[in-house]
């Protein structure tokens, strides 16, 4: 395996040596953030919690604090850069296991990466305080006269749905992720070219491991502007799966509206296919639409055809394709999703959201508000609460009712 690359910080401290931040090229910025989160799980034994068997009140708190900057001492070269802190004072058994059944891991397409864990070392398990990092970007972007190519360690994502988005397998986010603004960093090479005035050509390579094509990705996107809409076609291969998607956005009546779909081809980039490999289609659409200058509403409908119809069948699912590889961690197959955002007073945003398991039934309830203190402060509280049937012993009769309640407050300062 190739040797953890630890120079990267020392590069990352020369790029923020005085010499350079008084230069005009460059640009520093950054944020310090501090989130207080209790999970309440649901009785389902040692299943969540391993070491706190038990234990169904668990508390965290999370510090981090991000350094990003770039350089640009010309019009047709720039570099990027990123580096997050976060120090975690949280029970044993978070450290080892999420609270969560199903999950993303969004660290998969790194070739290799710095130690995540900076304290304690040697791989030991912290018993109440962590000290971990994150080298979120470092990439470089050239522009010549017919595009962009983007070299190094960047965020990418697709799609036009609000909540779920079928097309985005590289490093989406889930529904109950508490921080949502920066999307994690892959490695990657990617280049795109302006076709007219709103099209796009999209194409690139996201390395995995060790560069091992089993788990790298590569894609192809066309974007084009017809119709009063925007229309993407995509193809991704991942982890030597094929999904074909279709994206398309537009508006009516003063009301926006999206219809976003991809289809996995299981194993298809693979000599012979796995006993669990099995093809799979997602649909998200939906509508949204500004009432006022202080209202916003969406509504938006999920099919996850990798799912099951039955609660029964939820646990089996996790060996699939779809949940190895395809980014899906939502266990039925209907959904939907309204969402609400009010502003209260010029510095105070209440907002809230559901996912609505149709076939069990159960819901997952997200209300939050949100208080702009002054210039670039912050401070919000919220929760996500799981309303359904809880699991009788160690069977799912629910999908939410099987979620930990999740109470939070948060505290942002960007700079």
């Amino acid at each position: 395996m190739i040797k953890r690359l630890r120079i990267i910080p020392w590069i990352i401290a020369l790029l923020l040596s005085n010499n350079i931040l008084n230069a005009s090229p460059f640009n520093f910025s950054g944020y310090y953030k501090n989130f207080f989160v209790v999970f309440q799980q649901p009785e389902f034994p040692a299943l969540f919690s391993q070491g706190n068997a038990g234990d169904r009140t668990l508390g965290a708190v999370n510090k981090r604090v991000r350094l990003q900057a770039y350089y640009k001492p010309s019009g047709w070269f720039t570099l990027h850069g990123a580096y997050d802190l976060s120090f975690r004072i949280q029970a044993r058994s978070l450290f080892v296991n999420s609270p969560f059944l199903t999950g993303i891991n969004p660290l998969e397409y790194r070739v290799t990466d710095l130690d995540e864990q900076l304290y304690p070392r040697e791989g030991k398990i912290p018993e109440s305080f962590g000290t971990f990092q994150n080298l979120d970007r470092i990439f470089v972007k050239f522009s010549p006269a017919f595009g962009d190519i983007y070299l190094g360690r960047q965020a990418i994502a697709w799609g036009s749905a609000r909540v779920i988005n079928p097309t985005d397998v590289i490093a989406p986010f889930t529904f109950s992720e508490l921080d949502k603004e920066e999307r994690l960093g892959v490695d990657a090479l990617r280049m795109r070219i302006p076709i007219g005035m709103l099209g796009e050509f999209d194409t690139g390579y996201v390395f995995g491991e060790d560069f091992k094509f089993s788990k790298s990705a590569f894609f192809v996107r066309t974007k084009l502007y017809k119709w009063k809409s925007d229309i993407s076609f995509l193809a991704i291969g991942f982890r030597e799966n094929l999904l074909t998607g279709v994206d398309v956005a537009s508006s009516v009546g003063g009301a926006g509206w999206w219809l976003e779909s991809a289809y996995v081809f299981a194993d298809a980039l693979k000599e012979q296919k796995s006993l669990n490999a099995e093809n799979y289609f997602r649909l998200s659409a939906g509508l949204d639409y500004s009432f006022s200058g202080k209202t916003y509403g969406f509504i938006e409908y999920h099919f996850n055809g990798a799912g099951a119809s039955q609660p029964d069948d939820y646990l089996r699912e996790f060996t699939k394709t779809a949940y190895q590889y395809g980014a899906v961690y939502l266990m039925g197959r209907h959904y939907l999703i309204p969402g609400v955002t009010y502003q209260l007073t010029p510095l105070i945003v209440l907002s809230g959201e559901m996912l609505f398991n149709l076939t069990d039934p159960s819901l997952y309830l997200a209300p939050q508000i949100e208080y702009n203190i002054s210039e670039n402060i912050y401070i919000g509280g919220g929760s996500y609460l799981g309303i359904g049937k809880s699991p009788k012993g160690f069977e799912l009769q629910s999908e939410f009712g099987s979620y930990p309640d999740t109470y939070f407050t948060s505290f942002r300062i960007y700079f």
